[in-house]
């Protein structure tokens, strides 16, 4: 008969008859020490005080708080307590009542981020990380990503993230569309941070752009008070006010027909209006189509719609200007400031596809080459900003598209294209120009841009400026004439 270790006890081996084989050599199986009950307890009890010890430190302000309000109510009764706790009530009520921004922006959101905090990202952690492939395993322990930050405005949440070791943001975009939909967002776009090894997830909840946006108000009557740096044409994905700069760059806009091109360009006309009226800036409009800055003409201070050679010989206009303020620019200064004697000149091109290949006239193409070439090189310095539009951005249309500094993706028919307007990698980065809705109730005026202070694109909406928007912009300068 053949025997083998049984575990009876945690401390006590015996001989048992086998009973799979009456031939094999007897097994041992080695003794399995039990933790006893009061070091388990001590245990978890030295868990819960380290876990309490690091919430006090991370929270000393609410700490401070409810300590405080503890110990009234200790010593001098609950009334009292009740008292300060609804006259803090009333200073929140008016506060937010007259003095909504702020409000919203010191208390509102700050709370609204800790509670997103603990109840979706902190909860839903773990589980979503395992499940898109960014968690790690080794040796029977999980490692995980962990959230350092979260930051919230109307729309939108930002999460600070320190990666694990090893990992890169390309990593994350290629899991962007698990995130989304593990915490219930709508988008997920990656974001780099400022210091290696972090990264933002910026989760969209709703989209702040799907309802077309009016035409903003015209503003301060000063027109020097206009801000050739920041002007307002829209609004940004987070809610906030989409300002293009104008003064030392040039733009190029590049959308597919009834991408919202016109929204732009009109939206950047409004904007000025002020300072057109108070003679700091002119701005001249090509249209080769005819319909789009035809409508408005009399807002430009210089027009042209002649496919004949007019439209040719207001950009070479442009150009001897430029080499006038150079002339006596030069030596002088080194910035521009816009005044009534040299004001700010905006050349508005819609079309310029028309100029560079589509015109029939070859001589013309030259010319117009040459100029548009002149002018985004040597322009920006003495105050010539060229804002041109296009359908199609590819560089047998248009070769001299690196010279717009500022460019803007409307919607776009493919998705190489996208890469084309804004630069390389923009596509995996979030500029999917090529999925906005054709709808003109939904994606007209919608697209990306990519602002000075970020390499990733923003998704933006231009303000819509109707035909009477503009019969009263035309009556607004009349009235100065």
């Amino acid at each position: 008969m053949g025997w083998e270790f049984r575990k009876s006890t945690p401390s006590d081996n015996v001989m048992v008859p086998a009973t799979a084989d009456p031939f094999e050599s007897p097994k041992w199986a080695p003794p399995v020490w039990h933790m006893p009950p009061v070091l388990v307890l001590t245990v978890h009890l030295v868990r819960a005080l380290v876990r309490l010890a690091l919430f006090l430190a991370r929270h000393p302000i609410t700490v401070a708080t409810v300590g405080c309000l503890a110990w009234l109510t200790y010593t001098i009764g609950w009334q009292l307590v009740a008292v300060l706790v609804a006259f803090a009530a009333l200073c929140l009520g008016c506060w937010a009542a007259y003095w909504w921004d702020s409000f919203l922006h010191l208390v509102g959101y700050p709370a609204r981020a800790r509670w997103r905090h603990l109840l979706v990202y902190r909860r839903r952690w773990q589980p979503v990380m395992v499940m898109s492939g960014l968690a790690f395993y080794r040796n029977a322990r999980e490692y995980l990503p962990v959230i350092k930050r979260v930051t919230v405005t109307t729309t939108t949440d930002r999460v600070l993230v320190k990666m694990l070791s090893g990992q890169a943001p390309g990593i994350w975009r290629d899991h962007a569309e698990n995130l989304a939909h593990g915490f219930g967002a709508a988008l997920c776009r990656i974001r780099t941070a400022s210091k290696p090894g972090y990264l933002w997830l910026e989760l969209v909840r709703r989209d702040a752009l799907a309802e077309p946006l009016a035409a903003l108000p015209v503003g301060t009557e000063d027109g020097r008070a206009v801000d050739l740096s920041a002007l307002p044409i829209g609004r940004r994905e987070d809610g906030s006010t989409w300002r293009l700069r104008l003064l030392g760059t040039h733009v190029l806009i590049a959308g597919a027909t009834g991408a919202g091109k016109g929204s732009v360009l009109w939206g950047l006309v409004r904007a000025l209006l002020p300072a057109i009226r108070a003679g700091l800036v002119q701005v001249w409009g090509i249209d080769p189509k005819r319909m789009e800055l035809a409508f408005g003409r009399d807002i430009f201070n210089r027009y042209s719609d002649d496919a004949m050679g007019g439209m040719v010989d207001l950009l070479e206009a442009a150009v001897a200007e430029m080499h006038k303020r150079a002339a006596r620019f030069g030596g002088v200064t080194r910035t521009f400031i816009a005044t009534a004697a040299d004001p700010f000149l905006v050349l508005m091109v819609d079309e310029l596809a028309f100029l560079t290949a589509y015109c029939p006239d070859r001589d013309l193409r030259k010319r117009a080459d040459a100029a548009l070439a002149t002018l985004t090189t040597q322009g920006r310095s003495v105050g010539i900003c060229i804002v041109g539009a296009l359908q199609d951005p590819r560089k047998d249309v248009i070769n001299i598209r690196n010279l717009f500094p500022t460019r803007i993706a409307l919607r776009l028919d493919e998705a190489d294209q996208v890469d084309m307007v804004l630069g390389d990698g923009a596509y995996e980065r979030g500029a999917l120009a090529d999925q906005i809705s054709p709808i003109p109730k939904t994606g007209a005026g919608v697209g990306y841009v990519r602002l000075e202070d970020s390499p990733d694109p923003v998704r933006v909406r231009a303000a819509f400026v109707s035909d009477t928007d503009i019969a009263a912009m035309a009556g607004y300068l009349a009235e100065a004439a």
